[in-house]
């Protein structure tokens, strides 16, 4: 019993000590924007057609559809060709920032805006890969996921070294963000659910700052801390459940197909055209019986599987790489890249972290850079004021300073 009491204190103290998996979070955070940055500069062409006044569901019938299941969008706001291009050009920005990890808790609350306000104007233009962004972008709100691999990390760090300047982007900016939000509630334009929710998030950034700024090392930083290790740590878990649930629904459904039981069910996308980018590549590859079959077994065994490989390292491990291959393959032979990153940036949440330390080390160059950008884990060496009110991600695990609520 004193074991178990024991255990628990500790699974206790490491909840609510820390922000657990920072480089998972970071390299979700960086896959989904960047996939969602590129999809809109790749539609950008057709982003009147796709979510403007220019597409076949009309404005009108968008609205009429919001208010009947409250589902959340600016665009609603005005059917004005204007303001479409205001909120595609804030949304692009704010796929950039949030990939950047710049003020990131406030990048990440915008990059979900633009998601949800554009997903939900035309809500027969997206597909898998659209439904998941969808949901992960509401889930990085949560999280803590700027504490390495950001340019919050290298500005905490470099603030740790030279000492606190003034900041003038994070009030700016949660002034902005109230003059938007005072707007949204007197206009009627919030739900009531929304409102409440956007309300939250505004206050909390303003009641951070004023603890950073009056009591930076009291208890009431410690509370806000705690409770933020607590949220980021809650996102998370339901990111991993997340995942686990899209595949083995996928799989289950799967095994009830007479297709994929017999072992043919990628046969059929390889011979369509609109799904053959490659016709040729795609033609070898249905014209092997065998390999179609196994390919098609193996799939619907990797998706029921992966679920319960989780306690088991190794396995998982190799089961997750085979994932990520199959996502790049769906990538190049049926031609849908954005669905294939938004599955393999969800996928990242299972990497390791020995291997994502590794592959940022690489990726830089050299270690000082990685340094710079807070890649070290270490233990906090204490906090200092400075950071803004919106500056929401800013502190990476061995550098000390103060973050906005669900950051630092």
């Amino acid at each position: 019993m004193t074991r178990l009491r024991a255990a628990a204190g500790r699974g206790l103290a490491k909840v609510t000590g820390q922000a657990l998996g920072p480089y998972q979070s970071a390299v979700v955070r960086i896959g989904f924007s960047a996939t969602w940055l590129f999809f809109l500069l790749r539609e950008f062409p057709h982003r009147r057609e796709l979510y403007g006044p220019d597409g076949p569901w009309s404005w009108d019938l968008a609205h009429r559809l919001t208010d009947s299941n409250e589902a959340f969008s600016v665009l609603m706001w005005s059917d004005s060709t204007l303001w479409f291009e205001l909120v595609y050009a804030v949304s692009v920005l704010a796929s950039v920032l949030l990939m950047l990890g710049w003020r990131t808790r406030t990048s990440a609350v915008v990059f979900m805006v633009g998601v949800l306000s554009l997903q939900n104007r035309s809500v027969f233009m997206g597909d898998g890969g659209d439904n998941v962004i969808h949901l992960m972008a509401i889930y990085l709100v949560l999280t803590r996921c700027g504490r390495v691999w950001s340019l919050d990390a290298r500005r905490a760090a470099l603030r740790a070294g030279s000492g606190a300047g003034r900041d003038v982007a994070g009030p700016v900016l949660w002034g902005v963000l109230g003059v938007v939000l005072a707007y949204g509630a007197v206009s009627g334009r919030f739900t009531a659910g929304w409102l409440a929710a956007f309300a939250a998030v505004w206050v909390v950034l303003g009641l951070w700052w004023t603890v950073e700024r009056h009591e930076p090392e009291g208890e009431g930083r410690a509370v806000l801390d705690v409770l933020a290790n607590l949220l980021h740590n809650a996102g998370m878990l339901v990111i991993m459940a997340e995942v686990c649930l899209i595949y083995a629904t996928a799989g289950w459904y799967k095994i009830q197909g007479s297709r994929w039981q017999d072992g043919t069910a990628l046969y059929y996308p390889l011979r369509l055209d609109y799904f053959t980018p490659w016709p040729a590549l795609s033609g070898v590859l249905a014209g092997s019986g065998v390999l179609v079959m196994l390919l098609s077994y193996g799939t619907v065994a990797v998706q029921v599987a992966f679920p319960f490989t989780l306690f088991n390292r190794r396995i998982k491990n190799v089961l997750l790489a085979a994932m990520m291959l199959e996502h790049a393959g769906i990538a190049v032979l049926l031609g849908l890249p954005f669905f294939s990153m938004a599955m393999i940036a969800a996928d990242a949440v299972f990497l390791p972290t020995g291997f994502l330390v590794w592959l940022g080390a690489g990726a830089s160059g050299r270690v000082g850079w990685g340094r710079g950008l807070g890649l070290g884990l270490g233990r906090d060496r204490g906090r200092r004021g400075g950071a803004g009110v919106a500056d929401a991600e800013v502190a990476p695990v061995a550098v000390p300073v103060q973050a906005g609520p669900g950051g630092g």
